[in-house]
């Protein structure tokens, strides 16, 4: 039964999550155009609102991905299966869709945004590799380190 409870948990959060990243984004825009509008104090209001909205989805990211459960290994291989779920499943199905509805200026939209997620993972995966192989040449240094302090050891 817990873990049912905790699994619509984990569920409510990511929801949670995902509004409030939307409301900041959301709020972004509306300042931008506000700007352009000369609405600076309202632009000023959807800004600051912007940043309590990180906030508290910075707060609902603490609780699904605990810190301290987070190396950096783990986060750059969560950025490449994010990205690649973007560009090999859910902007093609969106394609498909806007193609479908003939809606031109979406499919074009769709079309940057499967070459700009393929970028990212290719970036973040770059990335893992080169972190990798620092994690290797540092250990094989703490190794030849390891084997001197031995051999000055053998020697007292």
């Amino acid at each position: 039964m817990a873990d049912n409870k905790e699994l619509v948990t984990v569920k409510n959060l990511e929801a949670a999550f995902a509004g409030e990243s939307m409301a900041n984004r959301k709020y972004l825009y509306f300042a931008k155009r506000c700007r352009e509008l000369g609405a600076d104090d309202v632009a000023e209001l959807f800004e600051k609102t912007a940043e309590q909205e990180t906030a508290h989805a910075f707060g609902h990211l603490n609780l699904l991905y605990p810190p301290e459960q987070l190396t950096v290994d783990k986060m750059l291989e969560m950025a490449i299966d994010g990205e690649t779920y973007e560009y090999t499943e859910m902007y093609p199905e969106f394609r498909h869709m806007a193609v479908k509805e003939k809606n031109d200026a979406a499919v074009e939209e769709i079309d940057e945004q499967i070459a700009e997620s393929k970028e990212h993972a290719d970036q973040f995966t770059t990335m893992l590799e080169k972190a990798a192989k620092r994690f290797s040449a540092l250990t094989k240094v703490e190794e030849r380190h390891a084997n001197r302090y031995r051999d000055a050891l053998k020697k007292v």
